[in-house]
């Protein structure tokens, strides 16, 4: 899975949380989500929360998928031979909003990444937390 830097960080703890605790739905468009293969922009909303600031919840799209994957071994080192690809941001844009109630001296906003286009890519770790082991 690809985590993008930034102060976005948040949004996609969130996001990896949402997708392990199952709160996509399995179904949409007719389309089993289980067997999909591939790299797309879906919407899902989650909770934002800041110290001292109220919780605000947020509907933004992500990216969501699975991505051809795999690993031959070769008789060369480093002895195998890999194709990995991850669901990651094509394009994106910012978007901010302000929370709600927060304390004095306490910045309200709140920016996250919107995406516009997802592609199953090389994790680029110049601007992804790419996991690298498991």
């Amino acid at each position: 899975m690809a985590l993008m830097k930034s102060g976005a960080q948040g949004f996609f703890c969130v996001f990896l949380a949402v997708f392990l605790s199952g709160g996509f739905p399995t179904e949409a468009s007719g389309v089993s989500l289980g067997r999909f293969i591939g790299c797309a922009v879906r919407e899902f909303t989650f909770m934002v929360r800041k110290p001292g600031c109220a919780g605000l919840h947020i509907t933004t799209d992500a990216c969501w998928g699975r991505c051809e994957t795999w690993q031959k071994p070769v008789l060369e080192p480093p002895y195998i031979e890999s194709h990995q690809r991850v669901c990651t941001y094509n394009q994106t844009r910012l978007e901010t909003v302000v929370l709600p109630n927060c304390s004095a001296g306490v910045e309200p906003s709140y920016s996250f990444p919107v995406a516009l286009r997802c592609d199953c890519a090389v994790c680029l770790t110049s601007t992804t937390e790419c996991i690298t082991s498991v």
